[in-house]
């Protein structure tokens, strides 16, 4: 088949603009939720992880109860903030560190592991802190918002050395399934290990997604129960339930 020297010259500035176009990286592509969902969901800009992006109106640190599958506003929930004991009553007290529910204050349990919190203020605003976040979370429950301390692991785009949970990587006690609270490209979005993994491999991951922020959430058996809803109202479970879930104590949730 022959071309002409236009065409040709078409062909080769073609190629050359989809090999150096930046909006063609898999990287940078839009996610856009499927079907209608609330939830868009990337599983392939980085290998090992599972990115969920709820389009949310609202957000609330929900205590005492997970929500209910039933409440059709929900399209997202996962264990925030860690619990400081196993009790078959619940307890604000029980949440390690202060925290702010329904745009109210609690006192939580005293946490070394809680070098940093996340507080959504009520509006379209939200910010993660590393550091001391008590004056962070006067203000965010005087904007009816909510908040939760956690354990940073990166923050304005740098890791955050040592990585918590570093010491139990040595002794195989750290291979988990990993989740964490992120800012990527300016959207939340809660990002889960695809397999069992040690946990400065979960950290290695995040790096390459690299978000600006990420904050760990509570996992394990029991404490990985999560769920998210489609665009056809179906619920779908991350993680089952287990015999500890009774436990929990405290859900990130995102509202349409």
């Amino acid at each position: 088949m022959k071309y002409s020297l236009f065409t040709l010259a078409m062909m080769a500035a073609l190629l050359l603009y989809c090999c150096t176009n930046p909006s063609s990286s898999n990287m940078d592509k839009e996610i856009t939720p499927l079907s209608g969902s609330a939830v868009a969901i990337d599983d392939t800009t980085v290998d090992g992880l599972i990115v969920y992006y709820p389009q949310f109106g609202r957000l609330d640190l929900v205590c005492g109860t997970m929500p209910d599958k039933q409440d059709t506003s929900v399209i997202f929930c996962a264990e925030a903030a860690f619990t400081h004991e196993l009790l078959d009553t619940f307890a604000h007290s029980n949440i390690d560190g202060d925290h702010v529910s329904g745009g109210k204050r609690y006192q939580g349990a005293r946490c070394e592991d809680n070098s940093g919190a996340f507080a959504w203020f009520g509006d379209t605003t939200w910010e993660f802190v590393h550091g001391e976040y008590g004056e962070l979370l006067d203000s965010v429950a005087a904007a009816g918002g909510m908040g939760f301390g956690q354990a940073v692991i990166i923050h304005g785009g740098e890791s955050i050395r040592p990585l918590w949970r570093e010491k139990y990587d040595t002794d195989g006690s750290a291979v988990n399934q990993y989740r964490a609270l992120c800012e990527k490209d300016g959207r939340l979005c809660i990002v889960d290990s695809r397999d069992q993994v040690e946990y400065s491999t979960f950290v290695a991951l995040l790096e390459r997604l690299a978000p600006t922020h990420a904050l760990y959430l509570d996992m394990g058996a029991g404490w990985n129960h999560s769920w998210w809803r489609d665009g056809q109202g179906k619920v779908h479970e991350i993680h089952p339930a287990a015999d500890k879930s009774r436990y929990c104590t405290n859900w990130i949730t995102f509202y349409k």
